[in-house]
């Protein structure tokens, strides 16, 4: 299933105003080269909102360049082994929106955490970031391994900044559970009706015959 807006189930994440996420998917936010960030717990619709707005750029011709966290993290650390880091940064810095996901649910060291500041930080008023976390704002020292850096992070990032709170149940959960639901509703049905079945044989089979 493609991510798209049209496939959100915004019913279920009353916290997140549709009205807005469809006029930041006419781009002008990323003209205003501003950020947008989805702070939330797994599951509730991060990475599919994330990706319709990176899919609704791609149709009006902006550059997207679209990362989990761990997977930039480790092509930064890759690019500057090789001595291509320069090249790589150059590339990404063509970006109109540069989509990192997921920051947040696997630690780095401290020298993939820099490199990521520089890579976020760089951006600043020049080129806009979009970035889903499972964590709070509070919670990013954990990622950047220092409180000095995460403020000064922060202090860029949310300058310009449109974030949305996405927390409530997962949606994968809450997909799994219905399937659960409906197995089981299935098998009682299959298992009342055999029931039935068998007490309409045993009656039968107990009834005196005719004459008897």
């Amino acid at each position: 299933m493609q991510k798209d807006f049209d496939t959100f189930d915004f019913t279920a994440t009353p916290s997140v105003p549709k009205q807005k996420l469809l006029e930041l998917a006419r781009g002008e936010w990323i003209d205003q080269r501003e950020n947008v960030c989805l702070i939330g717990s797994a599951g509730t619709g991060k990475t599919h909102l994330a990706t319709s707005l990176g899919l609704a750029a791609c149709r009006q011709g902006r550059r997207v360049r679209f990362f989990t966290a761990a997977t930039l993290v480790t092509l930064l650390e890759e690019k500057q082994k090789q001595y291509q880091l320069d090249r790589f940064l150059a590339g990404v810095d063509k970006a109109d929106l540069l989509v990192c996901d997921e920051l947040g649910y696997l630690s780095f060291s401290r020298a993939g955490a820099e490199l990521l500041f520089q890579v976020f930080a760089d951006r600043y008023e020049r080129g806009s970031l979009l970035v889903t976390s499972n964590l709070p704002f509070s919670e990013w020292v954990q990622v950047f391994q220092g409180e000095r850096m995460t403020a000064a992070l922060l202090d860029r990032l949310t300058h310009h900044c449109h974030i949305f709170e996405m927390n409530g149940e997962s949606y994968r959960f809450r997909e799994s559970m219905k399937g659960k639901r409906s197995k089981s509703t299935q098998k009682n049905r299959s298992a009342n009706k055999s029931t039935s079945n068998r007490a309409k044989q045993i009656g039968e089979s107990t009834k005196t015959p005719p004459g008897a």
